[in-house]
């Protein structure tokens, strides 16, 4: 492995497992929020009891996020320094904001978990709520500043100098709402999922049924309602890519070669040396009306695109059909979970919708990290788009290959660190809020 892919793969690394922490520390505040609201609104110890231990995995995974936020800071600087040395002063804006957000939060935090019994009671839900806008704050202006990279704006590039630069205007580039959307909305659905299957769980296993009965309840509608919004956010997305990378859209869909009434490919293994999709279902004219609104709309292909310029096909492709192929499952799980709630409430005591739920708990954030993949795989070969290549902005420094692997190591073992304290605090709830199995069904409100 030499240097340039070593540096791709920390960072690839670093964003990938911090991302995972970023949309929990984002969405988790919210179902405790609700949480506490209802407590308040109905004086049931059981959403009390829910608020608290939500609100201490609130706490493990702000603790994590912080730790791997600050590691992705410093590496932006090291790894790229020719990036930085550019572009910093251009998207610094939203950066800055973001640690700002992030103070909000962490003080509003350290308020609502020391707050129980010394607060009046809706100004301590009111810092609950405060972690959570904070939180959402934090992420919106960190995908602006990563929308920025995918369509720059706020300054003029002339003869390889970045001139009047407008940071407000870089901040509100052209792909900062549809990226904004597709991640807030990917969040609130892969934490939904996650902690609605955890519960689940729980409760196929007869363990504090009215405290994990509960739990499911909030976590799925808000996932089930996030996994409905999803494809809209998509296709608003998906439009903005046409415009702004159709490279990134032709690697996306294996479309190797402009046409009208071009076709969506589903599945298929791209071969770039024939320029053709193998096994893949085709359905025609849909890409054209997906991408343009209209049937008959020419698509451009990668021959329209100097090889040079080219992302990684097949990386991009398979990428770009899990992250859908795993939206779609959980659209439909959504659609059934609402069908119960609202028409079949004898469904919600089934150990089959349950199960579902189980099944669906890691496929939002590998939906997630498939998302990302595309974002970022299917920029290449530009760290900013059309202006500076990756290659361009890596560090001379030699060794990175033995950073990755040192960090490849430390993210292991967070992982396993945070894979035994959520376990621990799982356990801990059990034997904390127990109460009897026969107590609630999951139709008791």
């Amino acid at each position: 492995m030499d240097d340039f892919l070593a540096a791709r793969s920390q960072m690839a690394l670093s964003l990938g497992f911090h991302i995972i922490f970023s949309c929990i520390g984002m969405v988790m505040p919210f179902f405790m929020a609700v949480a506490h609201y209802y407590w308040l609104k109905t004086n049931k110890d059981v959403y009390r009891n829910i608020t608290k231990a939500w609100s201490k995995g609130v706490a493990i995974f702000f603790a994590t996020g912080a730790v791997s936020g600050t590691v992705l800071s410093f590496e932006l600087g090291l790894l790229w320094p020719g990036f930085m040395k550019h572009a910093g002063p251009i998207f610094g804006m939203p950066f800055s904001l973001e640690g700002t957000a992030f103070f909000i939060e962490a003080i509003a935090l350290g308020f609502f978990l020391y707050g129980w019994n010394r607060f009046n009671k809706w100004f301590h839900w009111v810092t609950g709520v405060i972690v959570g806008i904070s939180g959402l704050a934090s992420g919106i202006l960190v995908v602006s500043a990563n929308a920025w990279m995918n369509s720059p704006a706020g300054f003029n590039f002339i003869n390889g100098q970045y001139l009047n630069i407008d940071p407000i205007r870089a901040m509100f580039n052209k792909a900062w709402f549809s990226q904004a959307l597709h991640m807030c909305v990917a969040a609130f659905a892969a934490t939904g999922f996650a902690v609605a299957g955890i519960h689940a769980l729980m409760i196929i296993r007869g363990k504090n049924i009215l405290f994990h009965s509960k739990a499911f309840t909030i976590a799925a509608v808000f996932g089930a309602l996030a996994a409905i919004a999803q494809p809209l956010s998509g296709d608003i997305s998906a439009k903005d890519v046409a415009k702004r990378q159709p490279a990134k859209l032709a690697a996306m869909e294996a479309h190797f070669h402009t046409e009208k009434k071009a076709p969506l490919v589903i599945g298929g293994i791209p071969d770039e040396k024939e320029q053709t999709v193998k096994y893949a279902v085709k359905i025609p004219g849909l890409l054209s009306f997906m991408a343009h609104g209209n049937f008959n709309a020419e698509v451009k292909g990668l021959d329209s695109i100097p090889p040079e310029n080219h992302p990684p096909v097949a990386v991009t492709h398979y990428a770009f059909q899990v992250m859908v192929g795993l939206g779609m499952i959980m659209l439909c799980i959504a659609v059934i979970y609402f069908i119960a709630f609202w028409k079949k409430k004898q469904w919600l005591q089934s150990k089959w919708l349950l199960r579902l739920f189980v099944f669906a708990t890691p496929l939002g954030f590998i939906a997630v990290e498939a998302g990302w993949t595309v974002t970022e795989v299917g920029r290449q070969p530009w760290i900013i788009h059309g202006i500076m290549r990756t290659s361009e902005a890596v560090t001379p420094m030699p060794g990175i290959v033995y950073s990755f692997y040192i960090f490849t190591a430390v993210y292991f073992s967070l992982a396993c660190i945070v894979t035994f304290m959520l376990y621990r605090q799982i356990k801990m709830v059990g034997k904390l809020y127990d109460l009897p199995a026969n107590t609630s069904p999951l139709t008791d409100h």
